[in-house]
């Protein structure tokens, strides 16, 4: 079993930034192996991933992030974090982190959340214009 919590949300005004983490514990031994996402969903809205990142490090966005956001992980340490600039009103959401201990959700893109079994709670964003 693997367990996600993240840290990091908040309200901030358009044009700020905020940076999420998340620690990843439990079944841990193969983290490196991981593939890890960062999904956000607003209200009445489905979940959308915002980024990925495999094992060896290649990072992945969607256009609406491209250029603002930035996914790195610390494999000694069993975090993902995620950097996110520039940000807009449309960013508002609650942003979870995921886990893919296989490693094979990040072959494909976008990948979804249907690849990923573990989730964190999530953490709210507010952007304000």
């Amino acid at each position: 079993q693997v367990q996600l919590a993240e840290s990091g949300g908040g309200s901030v005004q358009a044009g700020g930034s905020l940076r999420l983490s998340c620690a990843v514990s439990g079944d841990t031994s193969d983290y490196s192996s991981f593939c890890m996402g960062w999904f956000r969903q607003a209200p009445g809205k489905e979940r959308e991933e915002v980024a990925g990142i495999d094992g060896d490090g290649s990072r992945i966005y969607p256009n609406s992030v491209k250029g603002r956001f930035t996914i790195s992980r610390d494999n000694a340490k069993n975090t993902v974090d995620l950097q996110m600039n520039s940000l807009k009103p449309e960013d508002t959401a609650m942003y979870y982190c995921a886990a893919n201990p296989g490693g094979d959700a990040c072959d494909t893109w976008p990948f979804g959340p249907l690849g990923f079994g573990y989730w964190g709670q999530g953490t709210q964003v507010t952007v304000s214009s």
